[in-house]
């Protein structure tokens, strides 16, 4: 099914100093008329790890970022990685998270905290005997991006995104030749890499795709679709007998805000409800270092009703996963029935237009500001909670906002390509084996809440969490990150992958977006050496080289004992 044909490369470099890869730097002005052997669009971790490894190939490469910071979600606040199984981590991926060891092997890196009263713990606790370290600040995370790109000598352009108004892809038959830019600027490439989280390059190169759950009959997967009782519906939601009424008791008085009135669904069926979203916040006790939560303007209490009921009918927690950071931070997450997820409230963002996924953003951090603020100082919560709460804030020296909040959304999940082969809940199982494998993946099935409705005995409740195992460490197809051959045939999508709902729910970790973003580099340059489509790539060829560059492609590589 693969092949390798004759040679075609563009060995052209581009002109003018390189771009340091920080926050607060602007757009360099590239050479739009220079055609490049790869263009990634998309600065997330996985764009990064592409790029990266394009010119450890000899590529020419340019990274495209739309914001001004590199790194997504990995640079953004999630710092308590999602692995499942460590050995499943090798190559560029692996190497990031033993330069996160090594920095913090220096004392100098310990300035709000000593080394030794650090403790991190469950499946990111870090042996004794390990190369790596699997908890980080968003800050230590953005250095080590910055010290990777300019080690390779790899051109960023930040600030620039990509024209969306059906003009953004030229395309020469199945071949993308350029993308332009909203502001005019156009990239030629001989492929083509999307690395964002929503999808965009691929979207308009007119790639299939789709948003929201597949039915259970559609791939005969159990945990798709509407999962009202599915594995993990029980965690993640309210306690029994919270009232959804603006009035309680009163059903003719309305429901409160953020409940799906017509939910939820026909148990099993297919929808276009997306997971939620929310941020990932960075977290300090440390007064010199802390930003106290403060209510945000345009307030409403009624937003958080519920959460007070649900106080109020018997829960006691604080409805956070507040998980140890180094210097005494934190990766505080989502947890119990009302808590950083602003559930159905996020369906719009995967197709919206830039200004829409604007508001919707503002909105969730206007929300979880809000949220912040009431289980700190609302009378109606617990006391003990609210001193629990208050005495955390956001960091002052993390993000470039003077909140203290970072800019990157927690976009779980948003368009997911179709291609040549879609990975299924079969995949995550062990019962279908992928034999053109480019990386592992190994954590759970795991989906968050997708809505909030009305039960039949009149209280609310949150549907759409589901968790469950894998059997282990399974491979992801080369064929569910390239798009169908009538499609495109030099496009990369390591991010967004060919993949269904509950089976993107495993796939969909930051190390193992690094694992394919360097896998897709890896294709792309070998489908550019010999001028063939990256469908046509020679399987045996790639899998050579990659594991070469130390990644792990079958689940019988365990690496060495510390880890390697």
């Amino acid at each position: 099914m693969f092949r390798i044909a004759a040679c075609l490369t563009f060995a052209s470099l581009l002109g003018g100093a390189l771009l340091s890869a920080s926050a607060d730097a602007a757009p360099r002005d590239a050479s739009p008329a220079e055609p490049y052997d790869l263009v990634v669009y998309g600065g997330t971790s996985a764009g990064v790890v592409a790029a990266v490894q394009a010119k450890k190939m000899g590529q020419s490469v340019v990274l495209i970022e739309p914001t001004r910071r590199l790194g997504g979600l990995t640079t953004g606040g999630l710092g308590q990685t999602d692995i499942g199984n460590k050995q499943a981590i090798g190559g560029l991926s692996r190497e990031f998270y033993r330069r996160v060891r090594e920095h913090y092997a220096d004392p100098a890196a310990w300035t709000w905290q000593k080394r030794e009263a650090y403790r991190d713990g469950g499946q990111t606790k870090t042996g004794p005997d390990e190369d790596a370290m699997w908890t980080f600040e968003p800050s230590v995370a953005l250095k080590i991006v910055n010290d990777l790109i300019q080690e390779h000598d790899v051109p960023v352009v930040y600030g620039q995104r990509l024209d969306r108004s059906g003009n953004g892809v030229t395309k020469d038959g199945t071949r993308i030749t350029s993308i332009r830019m909203e502001s005019g600027e156009q990239y030629h490439g001989a492929a083509f890499i999307d690395a964002t989280y929503e999808g965009d390059l691929m979207a308009e190169a007119g790639v299939s795709f789709v948003v929201g759950r597949e039915g259970v009959d559609e791939y005969g997967e159990s945990f798709n679709g509407v999962q009202p009782r599915g594995p993990g519906s029980g965690n993640h939601n309210f306690v029994t007998g919270v009232d959804p009424y603006v009035e309680q008791g009163n059903p003719s008085s309305g429901l409160l805000p953020y409940i799906n009135p017509q939910g939820p669904g026909e148990e099993g069926a297919g929808d276009k409800r997306v997971q939620a979203y929310c941020f990932r916040m960075c977290l300090t006790d440390h007064p010199k270092n802390r930003i106290p939560f403060v209510k945000p303007a345009g307030y409403e209490e009624r937003n958080y009703e519920l959460l007070l009921r649900n106080y109020e009918a018997g829960y006691g927690g604080v409805p956070w996963i507040n998980s140890s950071m180094p210097n005494r931070k934190t990766d505080t997450n989502n947890r119990d029935g009302f808590s950083t997820d602003f559930i159905g409230q996020n369906y719009d963002y995967p197709e919206a237009g830039y200004e829409e996924r604007d508001r919707i953003v503002q909105r969730h951090r206007d929300y979880q500001q809000g949220l912040m603020w009431t289980l700190a100082n609302h009378p109606r919560v617990p006391q003990k909670v609210r001193d629990a709460v208050s005495k955390w804030g956001t960091c002052k020296d993390e993000f470039a906002r003077e909140d203290g909040w970072q800019e990157q959304l927690y976009v779980r999940e948003a368009r997911r390509m179709v291609g040549p082969l879609v990975m299924t809940q079969s995949h995550c199982e062990g019962k279908t084996v992928a034999e053109d494998s480019v990386g592992l993946a190994a954590y759970g099935m795991d989906s968050h809440n997708t809505q909030r409705y009305v039960t039949e005995d009149g209280h609310v409740r949150n549907e759409g969490n589901i968790e469950t195992r894998v059997a282990g460490p399974y491979p992801i197809a080369y064929r569910s990150i390239v798009p169908k051959r009538e499609e495109c045939t030099n496009l990369l999508v390591p991010v967004c992958l060919s993949a269904t709902h509950i089976a993107f729910g495993s796939i969909r970790m930051e190390p193992v977006f690094m694992v394919l973003g360097q896998s897709a580099a890896t294709a792309a340059a070998l489908a550019a050496e010999q001028g063939v489509p990256v469908q046509d790539v020679d399987y045996a060829a790639l899998r050579e080289r990659l594991r070469a560059d130390g990644q792990r492609l079958d689940p019988a590589d365990r690496g060495r004992p510390d880890g390697r």
